[in-house]
């Protein structure tokens, strides 16, 4: 079995059985109920695709960390307060979306990440660290819709990361206050050569 797709069956938990499918790629448990994952979700080396969204998970295993080919991780809708560091050393995320959740800051060690896009719309975000603008392979940024105040965007991030593209709409200051920041140019350099490959 190389795809399982158990969403909208009103699951409240994943039984720990779930370890016995070893080569299972593809995981999909989207709208249910479930607030808790069992540890023995680590021992599924092969998956690649993770989606939780819209559940009711407010903390996730350390374990995760060891499931090393994950690319695609979707937790969107969730009740996720803290930002899971337990994703921060897996080397082949592409897509973390922690959109729709309950975070409130991003902190220091979001810099050890290495997916290319990361979505964290409609959060209650009020706090971006630095150390955001060192993940090696970002060039997907979504902080729409959060509480951020235009210092709170790191002059970093514009200045010296490889984001080629900050979508921050609906926040607390103006599009026009991002452009008068220390570091715009730069981030614009950048989302103009993306946008010069892309036609």
């Amino acid at each position: 079995l190389r795809t399982l797709d158990l969403s909208g069956n009103k699951l409240t938990s994943l039984p720990a059985s779930i370890s016995r499918f070893e080569q299972l790629k593809h995981l999909t448990l989207a709208n249910n109920r479930i607030a808790f994952l069992p540890d023995s979700l680590c021992k599924l080396k092969k998956l690649e695709t993770l989606n939780l969204a819209s559940n009711n998970l407010a903390r996730l295993p350390d374990t995760l960390c060891q499931l090393s080919n994950l690319r695609n991780i979707n937790l969107s809708d969730n009740r996720i307060s803290t930002f899971p560091q337990c994703f921060c050393g897996l080397k082949h995320v592409d897509v973390l979306d922690l959109s729709r959740n309950r975070i409130s800051e991003v902190p220091d060690y979001v810099g050890e990440l290495h997916a290319t896009e990361l979505n964290l719309n409609q959060n209650q975000i009020s706090m971006v660290s630095e150390s955001l603008a060192n993940c090696p392979r970002l060039k997907v940024l979504r902080l729409e819709e959060n509480c951020l105040q235009i210092n709170s965007i790191p002059a970093q991030l514009l200045r010296h990361s490889n984001v080629s593209l900050l979508a921050v709409e609906g926040n607390l200051f103006e599009l026009k206050d991002l452009q008068e920041k220390e570091g715009y140019d730069a981030y614009m350099e950048r989302y103009t050569a993306t946008k010069k490959k892309m036609f």
